[in-house]
């Protein structure tokens, strides 16, 4: 695959619940290696406008148009963003409320898998993913070094972030791609297709985890990547 001429786009990442940005450090090395600049950017988890606000912090700090990859919850956060330099959307496992609809709407859409972790907060509103479900439906086919370093950073999700409903979202005005995860435990496949068929996003399916920023890292970088040459050949 050709590489991207420098300076002409900027990559930013948003990491989803019981993440940080170390996440998506292989795509970022991969992106990097193919002479595209990327980041990611930290999201408290707070609250959707706080989480929004994180982002457009980072969009600040870019001189150049922005490819927005959102990894499931922040598939909403990117979506609200209003910054005019967000060229295109990458979804990877993501979540695509649609406007009026909560993430949490969106999530459970479907029934759960089997495997899939009961989600309860604690009396801080906050939720917490138990710890052994990071080997069972989060990232299941992760190596247990990267599952048990996965529970040991994971940051807890504020039952606000997934209780408000969302504005008219990014993608109704720009071109998506969606990675649908076959094999998520956490958002059923069937949830994903809904939404980016929905979105008329460009839909690439792998027989992925939760987590393909981590296990199928080269299949999130091409579709990044498939998203940097059309905003390219537009400019």
């Amino acid at each position: 695959m050709r590489e991207f001429p420098q300076g002409k786009a900027t990559v930013v990442l948003a990491h989803g619940a019981w993440a940080d940005g170390s996440s998506w450090r292989k795509v970022i090395a991969g992106l990097r290696s193919r002479g595209v600049p990327a980041v990611a950017a930290p999201l408290p988890l707070t609250s959707l406008a706080d989480d929004v606000a994180a982002l457009d912090r980072v969009l600040e700090r870019t001189d150049t148009p922005v490819i927005l990859v959102g990894h499931a919850y922040a598939g909403a956060v990117i979506a609200s963003t209003n910054v005019p330099k967000v060229a295109a959307l990458v979804y990877v496992a993501a979540l695509a409320p649609e406007e009026g609809e909560t993430v949490a709407d969106v999530f459970y859409r479907a029934e759960p898998h089997a495997k899939a972790p009961q989600l309860v907060p604690d009396h801080h509103g906050f939720i917490w993913l138990p710890e052994e479900a990071f080997a069972v439906a989060f990232a299941q086919h992760a190596s247990p070094q990267e599952q048990e370093y996965l529970a040991a950073v994971q940051r807890p999700l504020a039952v606000a972030s997934i209780s408000v409903a969302v504005p008219r979202p990014a993608w109704k005005d720009r071109p998506s791609w969606f990675l649908v995860a076959e094999e998520d435990r956490m958002i059923p496949a069937q949830t994903q297709r809904f939404m980016a068929e929905r979105m008329k996003a460009r839909l690439r399916l792998r027989p992925a985890d939760h987590m393909p920023m981590l296990t199928d890292s080269s299949a999130v970088v091409d579709i990044v990547m498939e998203a940097v040459g059309e905003v390219a050949a537009d400019r």
